[in-house]
């Protein structure tokens, strides 16, 4: 495919590297011309057959390609939107930020509604990262083995696209999920957006504090890892989640609240012991065991029932009838 990628930090940067690296012929733009030049000495460092183009202009970026990956933080999309407006750009649409339904009620208000309108839109966000940013730290091995949320709205989606962008991305080594938006946005307010406001109130607790900076060891690096990612970017996605993230943080206040009276039991190793055991055992047995790999019809119940069990897409048969997919397995409850 011809694919344009606006934006090229570290998760737009390994996008352009994979895609590069499996044979798409690949655009990059970036709004940092301190960061276009960087991308573009290093696609004159990697192999020919891996090269991709820089372009000066997003205009230039889109003028051929079929798909146009939006890389940059959510209070970007929307310019980076009306300028595929004034570009005349009509193809694919996908993206990769964090929150996904303020991102489709940006691309309804700015193209959906517009005289020229999108060929298609596919909400997409792929779970990896680390907490350096940049060009310079992208990677085109960083999706493999990752999940790879694809939206499959019922009623906004078009089978077609989405399948289009499955067998894209699985080449890449990740695993696609389906789900809608809401339930996206559900979920990773927990698993992502959540954790980085506990890791940065972790380190917040002992910043003015040298012993426990010296004595921080393998809990605290791990626990906090997160809270050395750019502020910016943090505050965007929960800020942009804000409602599902409220939810999730009360729910992790709430429990927090329990170990704090535990703490003040008559007995606070045996209470504390009762909070800790549900958490340790479902700690231990995440992360689930794949299944065995199954073909699946290619339809849209389907695909989203596969998706709300947790299971993922690993690839997409030529004819776009099937697909191939893997539940996990889950303990059984001792």
């Amino acid at each position: 495919m011809n694919v344009a990628v606006i934006g090229l930090g570290l998760i737009g940067g390994s996008v352009l590297r994979a895609l590069a690296a499996t044979g798409h012929r690949v655009l990059g733009y970036d709004a940092d011309p301190a960061t276009r030049a960087t991308a573009r000495t290093a696609a004159a460092q990697a192999p020919a057959a891996h090269r991709w183009q820089v372009t000066p202009t997003i205009r230039d970026t889109v003028a051929r390609a079929e798909l146009v990956v939006l890389a940059v933080p959510l209070p970007a999309v929307g310019g980076v939107l009306d300028q595929l407006r004034d570009a005349g750009y009509a193809g694919l649409v996908t993206d990769v930020t964090s929150v996904k339904g303020p991102v489709a009620a940006l691309v309804e208000e700015r193209l959906h509604r517009q005289p020229q309108r999108l060929a298609g839109f596919v909400g997409g966000h792929p779970m990896a990262g680390r907490e350096t940013s940049g060009f310079g730290a992208a990677d085109p091995a960083l999706f493999a083995g990752c999940a790879w949320v694809l939206c499959l709205e019922p009623r906004g989606t078009s089978l077609a696209d989405w399948l289009e962008l499955a067998a894209l991305l699985t080449p890449l080594g990740a695993r696609v999920v389906p789900t809608t938006a809401a339930e996206h946005d559900r979920a990773v307010a927990a698993v992502s957006h959540v954790p980085h406001l506990l890791a940065a109130a972790l380190v917040a607790g002992v910043a003015d504090e040298p012993l426990a900076g010296t004595l921080a060891a393998g809990s605290f690096r791990d626990g906090t890892r997160v809270a050395a990612t750019r502020p910016d970017l943090v505050a965007a996605m929960c800020g942009g989640n804000a409602a599902a993230v409220g939810a999730a943080l009360d729910r992790v206040l709430s429990a927090l609240q329990e170990a704090r009276a535990a703490v003040d039991a008559d007995e606070p190793i045996t209470a504390l012991r009762d909070w800790l055991a549900p958490a340790s055992a479902a700690r231990a047995a995440w992360p689930y065991r794949p299944g065995t790999a199954r073909e699946l019809p290619a339809r849209i119940d389907d695909l989203l029932e596969l998706g709300r069990a947790g299971g993922w897409v690993l690839g997409v048969a030529p004819n776009r009838r099937t697909v191939t997919a893997v539940r996990p397995v889950r303990p059984v409850p001792a």
